[in-house]
């Protein structure tokens, strides 16, 4: 989701190695892996050049942001767009620019900052996280993917963001953006499947650049050209410097055959009833009594189970005499 800043290519692509396109024996039509090998290198140079000259110019991409600011924008951004996350990533950075400073603070407080971006959890897993940091690593963001990946909260994705996007190490970073590049581009399908498979990890493995530096370029121009260009619906084909290799394109862009893809719905759901009861929570710098959070839903039933869940995900902390305020440890 975060990459680093414009960064220039060095060197030509080897014309002798290609990458699998319709009916190459890499790959199949639905994406499964043959296990025949597969390089990238045709597409790396046109995609890096394409970055280099089209990439947004975004906070946590700049060098000050450093590999906190890079771990902070991978949270935020996970189920949210950059549009809503640049001003609450600011204000987070600004108040907590180092681990040790959110650490520092109750995860209620990580909670209240978060405001509306949603998924809420995302909070306490990025406070705790920090506290990790702080304990385990003197307070700086390790750069071994491993210390990465054995961080609370931090899953294979976010590791390798990390490592790649604030490291410039080699890593396949996965997120939808670069799924659905791959997808259409390497195997000739209009979208990824609905869970990242296996086959997935081994063919953006195979399709890294050898050298780490131009493979965390490689990362980080695919992700853009995914977000920019390859997007969900009407993609822009005419911008994209790959158009001439796309095996989808060239295919004749064949409509999704597989399982019915998974559509976000908000209103009317739990979600929205957790959101509204948090927003009353964020709003009160003390707990907030039953009463007040009874008026936030009209359907007892949804409300109550809504707030049972805020419990059980450690969001909300219940009090004596019914009053409820986010956690304070």
């Amino acid at each position: 989701m975060t990459a680093p800043t414009k960064p220039p290519h060095n060197g030509p692509s080897d014309p002798a190695r290609t990458a699998a396109s319709p009916g190459d024996p890499g790959t199949s039509g639905n994406g499964a892996d043959t296990g025949a090998p597969v390089s990238g290198v045709p597409l790396h140079a046109p995609v890096v050049d394409w970055f280099a000259e089209h990439a947004r110019d975004l906070p946590w991409r700049r060098p000050e942001a450093g590999a906190w600011g890079v771990m902070v924008s991978e949270f935020m951004l996970q189920q949210t767009p950059v549009s809503r996350v640049l001003p609450v990533y600011e204000q987070w950075l600004a108040r907590w620019p180092r681990p040790a400073d959110l650490a520092a603070e109750a995860p209620g407080e990580a909670v209240r900052a978060w405001g509306r971006l949603g998924y809420p959890r995302r909070a306490l897993r990025l406070h705790g996280a920090a506290a990790a940091i702080t304990e385990r690593h003197g307070g700086d963001v390790p750069s071994d993917h491993a210390q990465l990946l054995a961080l609370p909260g931090i899953g294979e994705y976010t590791a390798a963001a990390v490592a790649s996007f604030a490291y410039g190490q080699r890593h396949a970073v996965l997120d939808t953006n670069v799924r659905r590049v791959l997808a259409r581009a390497v195997t000739g399908v209009q979208y990824p499947p609905n869970a990242t498979t296996a086959a997935e990890r081994k063919l953006a493995r195979a399709l890294l650049p050898d050298d780490e530096a131009e493979a965390a370029r490689w990362a980080a121009a695919s992700m853009e050209l995914g977000a920019l260009v390859c997007t969900a619906k009407n993609e822009s084909c005419h911008r994209c410097p790959i158009a001439g290799r796309c095996a989808w394109r060239l295919a004749g862009k064949p409509a999704h055959d597989g399982p019915p893809r998974r559509g976000q719905t908000y209103a009317g759901t739990d979600r929205q009833v957790r959101g509204r009861l948090l927003a009353v929570l964020r709003e009160q710098p003390g707990p907030v009594p039953q009463a007040a959070l009874d008026q936030v839903w009209h359907e007892p039933v949804q409300r109550a189970r809504a707030l049972d869940g805020l419990v059980a995900d450690g969001l909300v902390e219940p009090l004596a005499d019914g009053l409820y305020r986010l956690p304070l440890g």
